[in-house]
């Protein structure tokens, strides 16, 4: 008797999405407003943020579904900065008392330079994500903004919201 084997890759589709990486220091409500404002979106912040790490870390994403052209955008933080108390019980000493330790978090972590990442499902032709890139990088409190490759992506399960 023959023995069947199901790959499960072969089942499951891949989804198709643009992502753009933005360096800047602002508030994420602020970086929303802006972009909302320059390229004529409607992000809004979600009810519930993005829990990872058995919800140690959250990261804020704002969402606006475009039904006109069945477009799903959404701005993702991609750090999370997390503030705990390490006690030292093993040293006795005037400086063992409780140390305040901040660690910070990324949701992508092969791009953790960038502060926030903005992800468009079903692609844009190449034309069109330039024109949007131009449009982010007019932006004054911008630093920097690229597109990144979503093939070569090791952590693209962190970035499936829905």
């Amino acid at each position: 008797m023959a023995i069947k084997k199901l790959v499960l890759d072969d089942f499951l589709e891949e989804e198709n999405f643009s992502l753009i990486g933005i360096h800047c220091t602002i508030e994420d409500y602020r970086l929303a407003f802006l972009l909302n404002k320059v390229l004529d979106l409607k992000l809004k912040r979600q009810d519930k943020d993005i829990d990872n790490n058995n919800q140690k870390t959250a990261f804020s994403i704002f969402e606006w579904e475009d039904k006109t052209q069945f477009k799903i955008w959404n701005l993702v933080s991609n750090n999370c900065k997390i503030i705990t108390n390490d006690f030292n019980d093993g040293l006795d000493s005037l400086f063992s008392a409780n140390q305040v330790i901040t660690k910070t978090h990324h949701l992508v972590s092969e791009y953790s330079k960038a502060n926030y990442l903005l992800k468009i499902s079903n692609n844009f032709s190449p034309n069109k994500e330039k024109i949007i890139l131009e449009k982010i990088l007019k932006i004054n409190q911008v630093i920097t903004a690229y597109s990144i490759d979503t093939e070569s992506l090791k952590s693209k399960n962190q970035l499936i919201f829905n």
